[in-house]
């Protein structure tokens, strides 16, 4: 392919308003160009890189038994309706009418497309299991787009949808689907991390992430060395080893704390440890409230709050809603005395405390020697692991330390169970003749922010450096003057040398200067560089590895057995 011929609008500046590294580079190189805000154009060498992403999908679709369909974009909002998601979706969700005032919605994931279709095909378990996917472009209006194609409103997604009549064959899908996502990442030679996820605004009880590592990612990742422990923050766990100081339970003492209310002015003014504080903390769960406790030391995982209280919304209350309940400020509620129809949920770590210290909601007063069961007391089944993790706390296994990494989350997996099916009533015979509703799971991955993750942990400061698998052209062939008859003569040669391989190739027969092809190849980023220059008139081209800046001189004949060694080298 010649240069000339594609579009690759190269820049020599950094756009102003690009952050990330993945960002930048893929507008200096000529891949994407911004149409608007999170709303992005695929140039034609993306083009290419993205088809090969996706083909190595398909690949591993169809060795377990996924089965590709097209679902449509503009979706009926009634379907929406149905499950509950046109509200709860939130502002994200794109809405629209068309000329008969009918609502509709652009899709940003297809469970109640994909479940509509099935409902009135899957009537019997002789048709179970299904699995059908789809690799199509999403639509969520972003508040905040960023990152380029890592937060965007418009963006490519592979999603796939699983139907089976027991729970049994969830788990041979989900495994499945588990193995060919590890599959599709080491192929991309992707550095990432499976890990524990939540299930969010999807719905479903088991899930796993697929992150890979990146400074610029918007997700923390506690990990550890000694196992494959890792869980995205919000969903990781640790022990707690802090140990009280034993002691007899003292005397109930409510004490003025005046222009007191954080935790650290709580400890300052008191002289006390925050491990002896209750915090004490009022949320509304779906207009609800519900007051929450947590050790002083730790803070409130809002994550496992919303999916505990099985909340569709959650936030903090308000300062006049907080007022409104205990007649006291934030900073001065406590559960103690709290009122008694007044749903109260602790973290673990709260029952360890000997002698604590809470708000006595009354402002700028605060009970000292607040026991637990003794002074106020929590449902056993209310009591539950709601904390953020630290770095350096101990893993789930007891003795490892968790350590953090930053991460791009480039898919997810999720045992949806029945949460769609039952309510859009698709439901299919067993084999005693009894309706039940299938039995769902969802498997997506971000196949464009996909493009980002991988620029952003191959590249370095001079462009782009491709992993084999997917680099639009695995040679770029550089004649430094095609007006020198030799270099033309090589030229041609060479590419038809290339051609016998079965390797592909991009020619730079552009009129520019050899620092502006040299400068330009960097920024594409192919595996391996020709050069054809001074020595073209001795059948002598130079070699070059992107990735290493590896140089080597060989004979043009040669190129047919050094090249495929070379690209063996390259990242694969």
């Amino acid at each position: 392919m010649k240069q000339s011929r594609m579009f690759i609008p190269t820049l020599k500046e950094t756009p102003a308003d690009a952050e990330a590294r993945s960002h930048q580079l893929m507008l200096r190189a000529g891949y994407i160009r911004q149409t608007s805000a999170g709303i992005y154009s695929y140039l034609p060498l993306a083009v290419r890189v993205l088809q090969k992403i996706e083909t190595i999908i398909r690949q591993e679709m169809d060795q377990i038994g996924a089965v590709e369909v097209s679902l449509p974009e503009v979706i009926p909002a009634d379907l929406w309706h149905e499950t509950g998601r046109y509200l709860t979706y939130g502002d994200n969700l794109f809405k629209l009418k068309d000329r008969h005032d009918r609502d509709f919605v652009l899709g940003p994931t297809h469970e109640e497309t994909v479940t509509d279709l099935v409902r009135h095909e899957l009537n019997s378990y002789k048709k179970l299991p299904v699995t059908l996917y789809q690799i199509k472009t999403k639509f969520r209006d972003e508040d905040r787009p960023r990152y380029g194609l890592l937060r965007g409103r418009e963006f490519l997604m592979k999603d796939g949808y699983s139907f089976s009549a027991d729970e049994a064959q969830l788990d041979d899908i989900f495994h499945d689907m588990e193995t060919a996502y590890r599959n599709i990442f080491d192929a991309l030679n992707l550095d990432y991390r499976t890990i524990v996820g939540d299930a969010g605004a999807m719905g479903g009880n088991d899930s796993r992430e697929f992150s890979a590592v990146a400074e610029i990612g918007e997700d923390t990742i506690a990990y550890t060395d000694s196992n494959d422990y890792a869980a995205n923050l919000e969903m990781a766990r640790n022990i707690d080893h802090y140990i009280p100081i034993q002691e007899d339970m003292a005397e109930l003492k409510k004490i003025a704390t005046p222009s007191v209310g954080s935790i650290d002015s709580v400890t300052d003014f008191l002289k006390v440890e925050p491990q002896k504080l209750i915090k004490s903390v009022l949320f509304m769960a779906d207009e609800q409230p519900v007051l929450v406790l947590i050790r002083g030391d730790y803070e409130i995982n809002e994550v496992k709050l919303t999916n505990f209280l099985h909340a569709d919304f959650l936030e903090l209350a308000s300062d006049e809603q907080v007022k409104a309940l205990f007649n006291a400020p934030v900073g001065s509620i406590g559960p103690v005395g709290a009122p008694a129809d007044l749903r109260i949920v602790a973290d673990e770590t709260v029952k360890k405390i000997i002698n604590g210290v809470t708000g006595a909601n009354e402002e700028e007063y605060h009970f000292l020697n607040v026991n637990f069961d003794r002074d106020f007391n929590v449902a056993e089944e209310d009591i539950t692991d709601l904390r953020t993790v630290r770095e350096g706390d101990i893993a789930p296994d007891g003795k490892s330390k968790l350590k953090f990494t930053r991460g791009i989350e480039i898919a997810h997996i999720f045992k949806l169970g029945t949460r769609y099916t039952k309510v859009m009533g698709a439901n299919f015979l067993d084999n005693n003749g009894r309706e039940q509703p299938l039995i769902m799971g969802c498997y997506g991955i971000g196949v464009s922010r996909l493009l980002s993750a991988i620029v952003e942990q191959h590249s370095d400061d001079h462009g782009i450096i491709w992993p084999r698998s997917i680099t639009p052209f695995d040679v770029h062939i550089v004649p430094i003057n095609l007006k020198n008859e030799d270099q033309a003569r090589v030229t041609a040669e060479v590419e038809a040398l290339i051609g016998q391989t079965g390797l592909t190739y991009l020619t730079d027969d552009r009129n520019e200067r050899a620092g502006v092809k040299f400068a330009d190849s960097d920024l594409i980023g192919l595996p391996v560089r020709v050069t054809i220059g001074k020595k073209a008139a001795e059948d002598i081209v130079e070699v070059q590895l992107r990735a290493t800046g590896e140089k080597l001189e060989v004979k043009k004949d040669e190129l047919v057995n050094v090249l495929p060694i070379l690209l063996s080298k390259t990242t694969d």
